[in-house]
């Protein structure tokens, strides 16, 4: 499907509600008004932009370490040291996300209210950091319980953050390709985190008495804490707050562009306008169970480690075979999304990467044999490149008026916050080593992911008809299918 005209020009008095999110460009008002010019300035925002946003892909990387290090803790003592019985363990893994599940809405409304996300963003990241250290500090389940929850409550702010910072400065045909980048923060993370964790086990195993995985949450939280200083003079602000990087033309230019998005100004309104706006579109709600489905159909990545164990080597191997599959993976997602954006098409390719990791599934059940069950984690890993596609997709499909954009990307993603809750549960220890039980609760959910994709591509090119319909003879966007 086309992404649809970029430089429409409707009338504002055309009908504004979600059957056209309808793009405003009076040239009358363009101070850009030589193309060459203009490329030449947005080619140098846009590098300078990209420099800063990078970061983000680092910070998110720590952000996943500091959530999941709790797995590679397990292989080292964590359990049998705090003396956790039953689901104690999935219940440290899943408090987590009762945190994220309370704070990503208001946090994401305070950070569009506030508009300077290299303070507030960085703010949290110093406060997980040095909560993930204290989890390290923990001498029972109630001490790693709190921990837990307040990791979560502090670093819920960063993804739906993230997800509205890009939205703020990139035009809606390069949202994809930049979610892509944050989103491989993701399999970075598994990759590096497996070898950065290695690493620690080995060199600070009882170090001055002190047992290997408490020094992994004291290092790790550290490492959070130096790069949260420095972000706070990396990341950008929103366009309209951001200042002393960019050179008047370019700051015009990021300006220009937004106005050029949406067809009212991207200026702060009351906070609960937009909220109400997000939760009165029905599509933010159909986003949301989405992302909850295919959280659990992506859950094996919770407990990638102690699959991999399964294969029957040391944890310090374990962990080192670890990365390729997600090194594999992230080859993958930049490929995909980046066809993805020059296609314009989300749906068929969420649905072929989700389609793989249905394939890994099935292998992975149908033996136990080390081969063939290393290449099926290969396989699954997949599963990530529908995910940061979605992710594009939930991005294009819900951000106009900029006012509910905020909201309404919060509460998607804690669609998958809420399912995460529950996701532990899905993998206890006695349904190992083969864990068949728990991989048939993926492919389920693999199916009903899918299936609820096309019923909302569907959705869609009703409301794209729809739109096509209401402004016959008159050029107008249209989602993204």
């Amino acid at each position: 499907m086309a992404y649809g005209m970029n430089q429409s020009t409707v009338a504002l008095d055309s009908i504004q509600d979600e059957t056209a999110p309808l793009l405003h460009l009076n040239s009358d008002l363009d101070p850009f008004e030589d193309v060459v010019e203009r490329e030449k300035v947005e080619r140098s925002l846009l590098r300078k932009l990209d420099a800063r946003m990078s970061l983000l892909g680092v910070i998110y990387i720590l952000n996943y370490i500091d959530r999941q290090n709790i797995a590679v803790a397990r292989l080292r003592g964590f359990e049998e040291d705090l003396r956790l019985e039953g689901s104690q363990y999935a219940t440290c893994l899943g408090i987590v996300y009762v945190g994220y599940l309370l704070t990503q809405v208001p946090s994401n409304i305070c950070l569009e209210y506030i508009g300077r996300p290299s303070l507030y963003l960085s703010s949290c990241m110093l406060l997980w950091g040095f909560v993930s250290m204290l989890t390290g500090a923990a001498r029972g389940f109630y001490d790693a319980l709190i921990a837990r929850f307040c990791l979560g409550f502090v670093e819920a702010a960063f993804f739906p953050g993230a997800l509205l910072l890009i939205s703020k400065w990139y035009k809606r045909d390069e949202i994809g390709q930049r979610t892509a980048y944050l989103a491989n923060g993701l399999l970075i993370a598994n990759a590096t985190g497996s070898l950065l964790a290695s690493g620690i086990l080995k060199v600070m195993d009882n170090a001055h008495g002190i047992a290997a995985w408490r020094w992994l949450f004291f290092i790790e939280g550290a490492l959070t804490i130096s790069v949260a200083i420095c972000a706070m003079y990396i990341l950008p602000d929103f366009p309209k707050t951001s200042f002393g990087w960019l050179s008047s033309a370019e700051h015009a230019l990021a300006i220009r562009r937004t106005q050029e998005e949406y067809v009212v100004d991207d200026s702060p309104e009351h906070p609960l306008k937009g909220l109400w706006l997000a939760i009165s579109d029905k599509k933010v709600w159909s986003l949301a169970i989405i992302l909850g489905l295919h959280a659990f159909s992506s859950s094996f990545h919770i407990y990638f480690p102690t699959l991999v164990q399964t294969i029957g080597y040391n944890p310090i191997i374990t962990l080192l075979i670890s990365v390729p599959p997600w090194l594999t993976a992230i080859v993958v997602v930049i490929i995909v999304t980046k066809h993805s954006d020059l296609k314009s098409e989300r749906c068929w390719h969420i649905t072929i990467s989700m389609g793989i990791a249905l394939v890994g599934y099935v292998v992975a059940i149908s033996t136990m044999n080390p081969v063939i069950r290393y290449i099926s984690f290969f396989l699954m890993t997949q599963i990530h490149a529908g995910y940061v596609c979605f992710m594009a997709w939930a991005s294009t499909s819900v951000s106009d008026p900029p006012s509910k954009r905020a909201s309404a990307l919060a509460l998607i993603n804690t669609g998958g916050i809420l399912a995460n809750i529950f996701v532990p549960y899905a993998w206890p220890s006695s349904w190992g080593p083969d864990y068949s039980k728990s991989f048939g609760i993926c492919i389920f959910a693999n199916i009903l992911t899918v299936t609820a994709c096309w019923v909302f591509r569907s959705n869609l090119m009703n409301l794209n008809e729809l739109a096509r319909s209401t402004l016959a003879g008159r050029k107008y966007y249209q989602y993204q299918l």
